[in-house]
């Protein structure tokens, strides 16, 4: 199938917006990254590496930097991926500039903390768009190195869904489609914050059994969240809510995970995310994802996402927080 968008433009510099840029290269676009770093721009256009970012890739040739979000705005598809925590201001820096019926894809994982906002809501609000959704398990260093990836596309129609993924589809890229809009960003959300408990069970040395006991009841969590929310059954067993939780809960490359690990064993938040480095999504995710889980007729229980947002708030010890799961009461495995 020939695809509709010949130009993109990569809103974000960070590892996983230089690993896209890389994809879609790939892929046959035309691609310009928007970074707001001068460095990072100017080591794109000089040298075709972004080291500060994605250490040890050299990227294609044809690709493109820019500190000027207008020029990125003009291309046939804009593709976001820049923090969650900052998505507000750069849709406010990107509004004035793209038009109102632009393409646009949201591959950034996250709730806004202070709105509890979805990103495509975030976007919505900021540049009158409405992107479809890019997630699934995948770390930015396997999707630069064309290392085989699956992930899920979701818009409002099929024949959208299918239309943008041509756009990222080549043959270590396989993108799936979905109309779940909601579902998909759900899913990538909340794998950050049970990935932290993840990685605090083994930086705690609880073992093996404890790791593998803690991935299911947080496949439960984010199942019990993901009806609460109103995701699809399809999407809650597919590749954006288990494949990328399965993902993030088991390695060191995942910063959610490592993060996790530093605070099992005895780091203090601001330690930890200096180790960790980048951007750990699943700190600010936290509280937005309890106060969501609070809404409505029917407020859902989530003791493992509540126990990471007491260790990261500051409310709670690893070793409170530890003590209060395994003290909870017997009841019914579901």
């Amino acid at each position: 199938m020939k695809s509709h968008y010949k130009t993109v433009g990569v809103i974000g510099g960070g590892a996983w917006g230089t690993a896209l840029a890389q994809s879609l290269s790939i892929a046959g676009r035309d691609v310009l990254l928007w970074a707001r770093d001068p460095n990072v721009v100017d080591s794109i256009n000089k040298r075709h590496t972004n080291d500060s970012r994605l250490p040890g890739f050299t990227l294609a040739s044809n690709i493109q930097a820019t500190g000027d979000i207008a020029e990125a705005a003009s291309r046939d598809l804009i593709v976001f991926a820049v923090p969650a925590q900052h998505m507000r201001e750069v849709g406010k820096l990107l509004g004035p500039h793209v038009a109102r019926d632009a393409a646009s894809v949201m591959c950034t994982k996250g709730y806004e903390r202070d709105t509890q906002n979805t990103m495509v809501g975030v976007i919505m609000q900021t540049a009158k768009l409405k992107p479809a959704v890019l997630s699934g398990p995948s770390f930015a260093a396997d999707v630069a190195r064309g290392l085989p990836v699956a992930v899920t596309l979701a818009a409002e129609t099929y024949g959208e869904a299918t239309r943008l993924a041509n756009a990222f589809s080549h043959r270590h890229f396989r993108v799936y489609v979905s109309t779940d809009i909601v579902g998909v960003q759900m899913g990538g959300a909340v794998k950050n914050v049970l990935a932290i408990a993840a990685g605090i069970v083994m930086g705690r040395k609880l073992g093996a059994s404890a790791h593998a006991a803690l991935i299911n009841r947080a496949f439960y969590e984010i199942s019990e969240f993901g009806r609460h929310v109103g995701t699809q059954r399809d999407t809650i067993n597919g590749l954006s809510c288990l494949g990328d939780l399965i993902l993030t809960c088991n390695s060191p490359q995942s910063r959610n995970f490592t993060l996790g690990r530093h605070l099992g064993e005895g780091r203090t938040l601001q330690e930890a995310l200096k180790l960790t480095g980048g951007t750990a999504e699943g700190v600010y995710t936290a509280g937005a994802v309890i106060e969501r889980a609070r809404r409505g007729k029917r407020p859902i229980e989530m003791p493992i996402t509540s126990a990471v947002h007491g260790i990261v708030n500051g409310t709670l010890t690893v070793n409170d927080a530890i003590d209060d799961l395994l003290s909870r009461p017997e009841k019914p495995e579901n």
